[in-house]
C-alpha cells in the first residue's frame, strides 16, 4: 500500500520544506526521526534546521534567513 504524502522517510530521516520570512523557500531538509514525536512533534525540526542554517552560514560567511515556518514535505 502506498503512504501518505506526509509521512515519507528517507531512512531514519523525515524530510521539511522550510519557508523564510523573506519569501525564499528550501525544499527536502532533511531531520532525524527520532528528534521528533512526543508531545512536541515537528517542534524540534525548526531547531534542528535553524542549527543546520547557521552553520552552512558560518561556512559560506552569509548570514543565515529566519524561518518562518516549516511542514513535511509533500504534505499538504
Amino acid at each position: 500500500m502506498a503512504r501518505k504524502p506526509g509521512s515519507r522517510t528517507v531512512g531514519e530521516f523525515v524530510l521539511f520544506d522550510v519557508f523564510y520570512e523573506d519569501g525564499s523557500q528550501r525544499s527536502n531538509r532533511r531531520v532525524p526521526a527520532s528528534a521528533l514525536g512526543g508531545l512536541d512533534k515537528d517542534e524540534p525540526a525548526k531547531d534542528i534546521i535553524a542549527e543546520q542554517d547557521a552553520a552552512i552560514a558560518e561556512k559560506s560567511g552569509v548570514p543565515p534567513n529566519k524561518i518562518k515556518t516549516i511542514k513535511r514535505a509533500g504534505a499538504k
